[in-house]
């Protein structure tokens, strides 16, 4: 996501936190890296040239604290002005009365139907009941799609393959979620290539008898600019609440989000990062502009951590550890969470730092080696992974074949299952004597 961008700019970082004072001399050549690497990110270039106007202006005028290197207090001046530039704070749906309506509009290939899915995907987790409405009455694999999906995600759907009208589906649909009791329909239309009058018209007239109380503009991110222009158009005609953008994960650029705000005035609501029902987020200018510029996203990996682990599971994981009982089933149990949180890439990508990791490790190879582990660990018997010493020569060779690898793959897990309980049950040794320690403490507490 954003890898040009977020190598240049990081680049600039590095060099700017050796600077001992700040002069408009030494952070010229600085600044006009970092407008290069905007431009060459599509970013509009009246956006890019007010930003750097912006980031001299304060860094100029600015009274560095004495405990804080000058060239950092830079940095975090160029954070600042991109969070403002992405859009200075997260802006949530407003639903304020129910049921409530969200029309979702855009070209042909921006992601409209899957977006719709995921966007319902997060309002149930949010305890709300949402509705998907099949209103491309143009395109049929669209509302097969939507269906599919609908199924996948567990949600209903409302459609109707012979209606030619979209005003009908929309008043069939109201009615539709009060019999069924759901409160927010999300309405799937119809795109085009490019826009057109007709397509104008007939949202316009959905629009105009709906009223809805979101109307959210798909974008695709990698057309950088041109999604800009295109989201001007459609919000002259439609007037739109904010924008979803897709396809963040194959962004290396980043124009479209970096533009957007500056240029409709409108914010970026979510963003698609991947295909999967779970990569879809809501937009946090903070923690997109501490990515871009190589901090991580630490906020964001532990709410996907929250997600994927089990807290009962965390539990029984932790009594395990402090008793040094951690067996080859909890290992596969970890593989598994692990694998939860999303493509091994995206995970790095979250830590301090872990957008340059990105580019210099081989994460395919990772991923490989993992679906390997999980293989070998899965041809073992219960007893096996409850007890690995007794996997000897005999049990190896059967493993191996099972899990259609070598027999010295099955020795590298072993050794490295070796390792882990071996660091496991020092934890566990760790965690008793600082128990120990408390309770010492607490008793000389007491006796006072």
């Amino acid at each position: 996501m954003f890898d040009l961008l977020s190598s240049k700019l990081q680049k600039v970082s590095k060099n700017l936190r050796g600077l001992g004072k700040i002069t408009e001399s030494n952070i010229s050549d600085s600044l006009r890296e970092v407008r290069l690497a905007l431009l060459e990110a599509d970013v509009n270039f009246k956006v890019a040239k007010n930003f750097i106007e912006e980031v001299k202006e304060k860094s100029l005028g600015m009274e560095v604290i004495q405990s804080i290197h000058p060239g950092q207090h830079l940095i975090k001046i160029i954070h600042d002005e991109l969070v403002e530039l992405l859009g200075s704070k997260n802006a949530s749906l407003e639903l304020d009365h129910y049921p409530s309506s969200i029309l979702m509009i855009g070209l042909h290939g921006a992601g409209k139907t899957t977006s719709s899915a995921k966007l319902a995907r997060l309002l149930e987790k949010d305890g709300k009941k949402p509705l998907l409405v099949a209103c491309d009455i143009y395109r049929p694999a669209a509302i097969q799609q939507l269906e599919t999906l609908s199924k996948q995600l567990g949600f209903p759907i409302y459609l109707d393959r012979e209606q030619k009208n979209v005003l009908n589906i929309a008043k069939k649909a109201m009615q539709f979620a009060k019999d069924t009791d759901r409160n927010v329909l999300i309405f799937d239309t119809a795109g085009r290539l490019q826009i057109d009058e007709e397509m104008v018209s007939e949202l316009v007239r959905l629009r105009k008898f709906l009223k809805p109380q979101e109307t959210l503009l798909v974008l695709d991110a990698a057309t950088g600019q041109e999604a800009v222009n295109v989201a001007n158009e459609f919000d002259t005609a439609l007037g739109i609440t904010g924008a979803i953008l897709t396809k963040l994960d194959g962004d290396a650029r980043g124009g479209a989000a970096l533009s957007f705000k500056s240029v409709t005035r409108k914010p970026i609501k979510f963003m698609g990062v991947g295909e999967n029902p779970e990569d879809f987020e809501p937009f946090h200018p903070e923690r997109m502009a501490s990515r871009i510029l190589g901090m991580g996203d630490v906020v964001s990996l532990v709410e996907k951590a929250a997600e994927a682990v089990d807290l009962e599971d965390a539990k029984k994981l932790e009594e395990k550890i402090r008793r040094g009982r951690f067996t080859l089933e909890d290992f596969l149990s970890q593989l598994r969470q692990m694998k939860k949180l999303g493509p091994l890439e995206s995970v790095v990508g979250l830590l301090p730092g872990g957008s340059e990791m990105t580019q210099k490790v081989d994460f395919q190879k990772s991923e490989k080696e993992f679906n390997r582990m999980e293989a070998i660990i899965c041809s073992m018997t219960p007893l096996e992974r409850r007890n690995a010493q007794i996997i000897k020569a005999n049990r190896r060779k059967r493993i191996a074949k099972g899990s259609g690898v070598k027999v010295s793959d099955v020795n590298g897990v072993l050794k490295r299952f070796n390792q882990m309980q071996q660091m496991m049950k020092k934890m566990g040794r760790m965690q008793k004597m600082m128990n120990l320690v408390n309770r010492k403490v607490s008793k000389k507490s007491r006796r006072r």
